[in-house]
């Protein structure tokens, strides 16, 4: 063999290894990404049974709380804006709001002993307890799938491929401001 030839099956072998690594960059990419969309929409669903159960919630204690007006309509504002986001960043915002106003309404509905064992308040309770539980297992699955894909898109060499084709970093699920990380505080 000559070393002209040599040298042709270095290079081809070489090609070939940098081809198939390309196309297995790649396909990682697409199968990362399919799972942070598969984990958000996981999320949305629960998310989507909270929305349902809010106005039940919401009607249950108006007529124990007649004059928590603004906290109620508080709650319903952050359901309404959580269910019409259209981003990611925008629903991420919009859960956030919500989970601090279910917190308010959940300490108000403590100041009111009749509320607190009326039976369909104590079952929506549960509900919304049960699936406030699959929303923030939903969120920890969501984030470690966008950190693993977020990983990816950022770590030499695959950040090459990231760029080229457009795979760019997903947001986290988390709270963004100092108030919603405080416990509410309600007093009369």
């Amino acid at each position: 063999m000559s070393t002209g030839t040599i040298i042709l099956i270095v290079v081809i072998a070489v090609v070939v290894i940098l081809l198939l690594w390309f196309v297995g960059a790649y396909n990682g990419f697409v199968k990362l990404k399919n799972r942070v969309e598969e984990a958000f929409a996981t999320m949305d669903v629960y998310m989507k049974k909270r929305f349902d159960l809010i106005p039940n919630l919401v009607e249950t204690v108006k007529g124990y709380a007649a004059h928590e007006a603004t906290t109620l309509q508080n709650v319903v504002e952050a359901r309404n804006m959580a269910q019409n986001a259209k981003t990611v960043e925008e629903k991420i915002e919009g859960e956030n709001a919500l989970t601090g106003t279910l917190k308010t309404l959940f300490a108000v509905a403590e100041n009111y002993p009749d509320l607190k064992a009326n039976q369909n308040f104590l079952d929506l309770q549960n509900q919304l307890k049960a699936v406030e539980g699959d929303i923030a297992n939903s969120r920890k699955y969501y984030n470690a799938t966008v950190r693993e894909y977020n990983t990816k898109a950022e770590s030499f060499p695959s950040n090459i491929i990231a760029g080229m084709f457009h795979f760019e970093r997903k947001p986290m699920f988390e709270v963004d401001s100092e108030e919603e990380r405080q416990n509410v505080n309600v007093q009369f």
